[in-house]
């Protein structure tokens, strides 16, 4: 386990899912850590048990970020939302939405947290993609279009990054036990014109070889390896966990 006793780190979406995994696993090996969270009482929820502190803020309005400046050593870009709906009846104004809080957002908390990184000389920036940053899935615009915008911002951070000290990486993972994929089920039936018992075997595990849904714990356990000095030469890459799926 790395040791992150002088780290700062800020994860977003921080309230559950996965970003609850990572706040845990990160404070677990002694960083500071900030949950930043829509939701100020699931924040609270997670930050206090760990000895964190809570940023309560609506990152799908990224302009009030303009003037930021973030002191984060450790930058885990998380926060996200889906949408299962057809391109041609797709509500503009929920696509927006989406790419302003999964590829704006990261980008201006990464403009914010940079210059520190540089002037200490150490950073990572850690960026919640998907095995739909690398293949796309139907129904699924606005989230695959900013999840590959986010695989070309991370690579774009650690070409700029590398040589002074600060590393950017993508997490794959396929379908994630978390609210936001329970909350899939019922629009992924719809769509595909299916009951809703059968979408979790059809839909979410028909790509992989490995037939289950990825942990949090798991997701968060990949984190934290790559703030750890054994990861120091991973840079812009994108490390799949996906039971096999994008090895077609």
């Amino acid at each position: 386990m790395p040791d992150l006793t002088a780290a700062h780190a800020v994860v977003t979406g921080g309230g559950s899912g996965i970003g609850a995994a990572i706040a845990t696993a990160l404070a677990g090996a002694g960083a500071h850590v900030v949950v930043a969270d829509l939701d100020g009482d699931a924040a609270a929820a997670v930050a206090e048990p760990i000895g964190g502190e809570v940023w309560q803020v609506d990152l799908s309005k990224p302009a009030a970020l303009d003037d930021l400046r973030l002191t984060a050593d450790i930058l885990v870009n998380n926060a996200g939302v889906q949408t299962v709906s057809p391109i041609e009846d797709f509500d503009p104004a929920r696509w927006r939405f989406i790419v302003d809080l999964m590829l704006v957002a990261p980008f201006q908390l990464a403009r914010a947290a940079l210059p520190g990184m540089y002037e200490r000389g150490w950073g990572r920036v850690i960026n919640i993609s998907s095995v739909h940053g690398l293949r796309a899935s139907p129904y699924k615009s606005a989230y695959v279009a900013a999840k590959h915008g986010l695989e070309g911002l991370s690579k774009t951070i650690a070409l700029e990054g590398g040589g002074r000290g600060v590393t950017s990486n993508c997490v794959n993972p396929s379908y994630v036990r978390t609210p936001l994929v329970e909350r899939q089920i019922a629009d992924q039936a719809r769509v595909h014109g299916i009951d809703e018992s059968e979408v979790v075997e059809r839909i979410m595990l028909t790509e992989a070889a490995v037939k289950r849904l990825v942990e949090p714990a798991e997701v968060a356990d990949l984190v934290l390896w790559l703030t750890g000095d054994t990861a120091a030469m991973v840079n812009g890459a994108s490390l799949t966990m996906d039971g096999g799926w994008t090895a077609k």
